[in-house]
């Protein structure tokens, strides 16, 4: 650094607007004292560093398991995710997922919603063109309105 240059001052330096002069200065003199302190070491450092890779986690090294665990039947689901992944490891085929319904019996159990949804649409709208018959009949609007039908629950 030339020592003809002009510093600019701390007081100068603290104020808002000079925060990115303030950031470049202190690199500056980083780089200064690293390099009177390391000296020729520099451009060993500089060079050697294109030979080795970072790692930013030791689970790569140690091989550790990722995510949650369970043991002794804690968490069966997890134990059951834990088992898949080692098997998928191993290269043994994949453990299928159980399943609770099969497909035949939940598309059964649709037929039988979409029968009742119709029957409900239905009654809606006949509900709705008796009503309106009813007051084209009397011309009354001034007739309080029926009270409309509560809804059941679907019987299994």
């Amino acid at each position: 650094m030339d020592s003809k240059r002009l510093a600019l001052s701390k007081s100068i330096l603290e104020m808002k607007f000079m925060k990115r002069t303030k950031d470049k200065v202190e690199k500056q003199q980083f780089q200064e004292e690293g390099e009177e302190y390391f000296g020729k070491h520099t451009l060993h450092m500089k060079e050697a560093s294109g030979k080795f890779f970072m790692e930013p986690s030791y689970v790569f090294c140690e091989e550790l398991i990722e995510g949650r665990l369970s043991f002794q039947g804690m968490n069966p689901t997890i134990e059951k995710l834990m088992e898949a992944k080692e098997n998928a490891k191993r290269g043994q085929e994949e453990v299928k997922q159980e399943v609770d319904v099969s497909d035949e019996q939940m598309a059964v159990q649709w037929k039988k919603m979409r029968t009742k949804f119709d029957v409900m649409q239905r009654k809606k709208t006949q509900y709705k063109t008796s009503r309106k018959s009813q007051h084209s009949k009397t011309d009354c609007k001034e007739e309080p309105m029926e009270k409309r039908p509560k809804f059941l629950k679907p019987v299994d």
